[in-house]
């Protein structure tokens, strides 16, 4: 997917609130805004959103010496969904629908996301998308694909909704690879995340050797591409996936929320849909 005019405005917003986190000085944010400009205008027309956004995260945290500022929030976020997680898998378990349930829950975690809202409210979130109809409905055919494949790529998305993805990965039940970010970048879930909310005893977890949100294959690892290549089912979780691979001929299903009229009118879903999006010539 390609970066809108309207995607400006929430780089420079992004910026803004990174360097706040990472308790810049005002004269550093004004330098770190400014530079963010700089970058958008040789921004190359055809770019996915995901790469100024790393080069934005890298910038913020090189100029304030802080190696992840989003980590206090990381780590609430982890708390707060932890405390979720008994009553989470008992909906599941006394679910008509284990697996639908159990994949409303994860995309409900969408909703934990930095880079899109300073704030977020998650038990309302999970309330509504358990009932909410999908806008994009691939249930029937990850549920086919999973009975065909005896193992799982699993591209990760933001901390917190790492444990709302847990719930998903022990309702499928096969190995799952569960893939983090290679570096901190805004509230994306890295290997100490992953194994905060207890990935390790569902799922081998790797990462795939980027900062960049979302999965920018050129910018990962030969080892996870390679992973990627032969993988015969792939779900991505969250906006920045579906920005970076939506026009890829791999077996990925995008599970997520559409949070912002660009993502939206992309998918031609409203604002607030509920995505569960099936592999191009699979919908």
């Amino acid at each position: 997917m390609k970066t809108y005019l309207d995607c400006y405005p929430c780089f420079l917003r992004q910026a803004l609130s990174a360097a706040r986190r990472a308790h810049a000085s005002v004269e550093l944010q004004r330098h770190i805004l400014l530079e963010t400009m700089d970058q958008l205008r040789a921004l190359p027309a055809d770019a996915a959103p995901p790469v100024m956004a790393e080069r934005i995260h890298r910038m913020v945290r090189r100029l304030t010496d802080t190696p992840d500022p989003y980590g206090q929030s990381k780590r609430d976020a982890t708390v707060q969904a932890m405390t979720l997680l008994p009553a989470l898998r008992e909906r599941v378990r006394t679910a008509p629908d284990p697996l639908e349930t159990a994949v409303r829950i994860a995309i409900a975690g969408n909703i934990i996301d930095d880079g899109a809202a300073e704030e977020y409210e998650l038990q309302s979130t999970l309330a509504r998308v358990l009932e909410q109809p999908f806008a994009i409905d691939g249930m029937a055919r990850l549920r086919q694909a999973l009975s065909e494949v005896d193992t799982i790529l699993y591209l990760a998305d933001n901390a917190g909704e790492t444990v709302l993805e847990r719930v998903l990965i022990e309702t499928i039940a096969l190995p799952v690879t569960y893939v983090v970010k290679g570096g901190a970048v805004i509230n994306d879930a890295i290997r100490e995340d992953a194994l905060a909310a207890g990935l390790d005893a569902v799922s081998t977890i790797i990462d795939n050797g980027s900062d960049a949100p979302g999965t920018l294959l050129e910018h990962c690892s030969p080892a996870f591409r390679e992973q990627f290549a032969q993988a015969p089912l792939i779900i991505a979780k969250g906006q920045a996936n579906y920005e970076t691979l939506s026009e890829t001929r791999a077996p990925v299903f995008f599970l997520l929320q559409a949070k912002c009229p660009v993502i939206a009118d992309d998918l031609g879903v409203p604002i607030g849909s509920v995505v569960l999006k099936a592999p191009v010539g699979m919908s």
